[in-house]
């Protein structure tokens, strides 16, 4: 699923490097607890959240993500989105909650890869 796709289905704003909306991904995850990400998720190109702070880029980042979804119309801050731009990470922006914004990827093919628990 190209990134443009995820936009598109949860109707969501593009914060900053709009030039990764051609990115194909194949498997998302959500979750506001970056320490669950850290320890569980692998292989995800896609993180959603209602988490609003400079580790969910550093975090992403480290795991290779391409694309931040924020959910509940959460809003990054100047320093979030510099730190985008210099990783080229696309942040989307969306009013859906996040139990929504799952279940409508999910339903449209993006799947979440099986977790690995340490």
């Amino acid at each position: 699923m190209k990134i443009s796709t995820i936009k598109e289905l949860l109707q969501a704003e593009v914060v900053c490097c709009e030039e990764g909306l051609q990115h194909h991904v194949y498997s998302a995850c959500g979750s506001d607890m970056m320490s669950d990400v850290l320890a569980y998720v692998k292989d995800q190109a896609v993180l959603l959240t209602g988490l609003v702070n400079p580790q969910v880029i550093r975090t992403a980042e480290m795991m290779d993500m391409v694309c931040v979804v924020f959910v509940r119309s959460k809003k990054p801050s100047e320093e979030m989105i510099k730190l985008a731009e210099a990783s080229g990470m696309t942040l989307l922006t969306t009013d859906k909650r996040m139990y929504d914004a799952c279940g409508i990827l999910y339903a449209n093919g993006l799947i979440g890869k099986k977790v690995r628990h340490v």
